[in-house]
């Protein structure tokens, strides 16, 4: 079983469509990648954990007294969003998109510092 988990692994590590995918949804290495992976990823899913309950009770109270049906439809997906409160799934992928930034930040400025000290001597 182990070997053809390594076997998988080999061949998704050496697949040029999956190694484009993954260039492709890799965020920014600076501040705007940063801000975005705490804007999409871990700061809803914090309100979520914090204020959940609140948010899918008042979307339950809108979506009952709502005529619209478009209205509606909005405040009961609303109230699916946040009745369970956060996502510990949603929470995990931010944090590793951050470390990720974080990761290939700290490589490349010690690639970029062991370049410089190569032109010096």
């Amino acid at each position: 079983m182990r070997q053809r988990l390594r076997r998988a692994a080999r061949r998704a590590a050496s697949n040029p469509v999956l190694r484009q995918s993954v260039r492709s949804i890799r965020p920014r290495a600076d501040w705007l990648g940063a801000a975005g992976v705490v804007a999409f990823f871990i700061l809803p899913e914090i309100v979520g954990f914090l204020w959940g309950r609140q948010i899918a009770q008042w979307a339950h109270s809108h979506a009952l007294q709502s005529a619209n049906s478009v209205a509606r439809a909005d405040y009961w997906l609303l109230e699916k969003f946040f009745e369970d409160g956060g996502s510990w799934l949603n929470l995990t992928i931010g944090m590793l998109l951050l470390a990720w930034i974080v990761w290939e930040r700290n490589h490349r400025f010690q690639s970029n510092r062991r370049s410089d000290q190569c032109t010096e001597s």
